[in-house]
């Protein structure tokens, strides 16, 4: 079962411990054949939005910079609690803060 976790921006700054923590976290995922990808995601970005034949371009797919999406990893897990527990820990390292996780379905 493959897993998209994404998580909002923080206020706390990273700091060398965090960077640290996140690189043994990501080289043990990475050694397990568990994490499939990550990466950091631009907080502007568009919005297309379509109604009937009309296709609107808008700039920014959020209202506020704190709803945006900072980044994500696509994981591959046995199950949905499995995911959840990756989930725990990525917030234990990186503290305060919001993160989403959704099964991602096809091939």
């Amino acid at each position: 079962m493959r897993y998209l976790m994404t998580t909002k921006p923080s206020d706390t700054a990273p700091d060398e411990k965090l960077f640290a923590e996140m690189g043994r976290f990501i080289e043990e995922l990475t050694a397990a054949g568990v994490l499939l990808a990550t990466g950091g995601l631009e907080p502007g970005g568009v919005r297309v939005t379509s109604a009937g034949d009309e296709i609107t371009v808008t700039d920014g797919p959020f209202a506020e910079a704190k709803e945006a999406v900072a980044g994500f990893a696509l994981i591959e897990v046995r199950s949905k609690e499995e995911a959840i527990e990756l989930a725990r820990r990525f917030r234990r390292i990186v503290g305060d803060g919001e993160s989403v996780v959704q099964e991602v379905f096809g091939g």
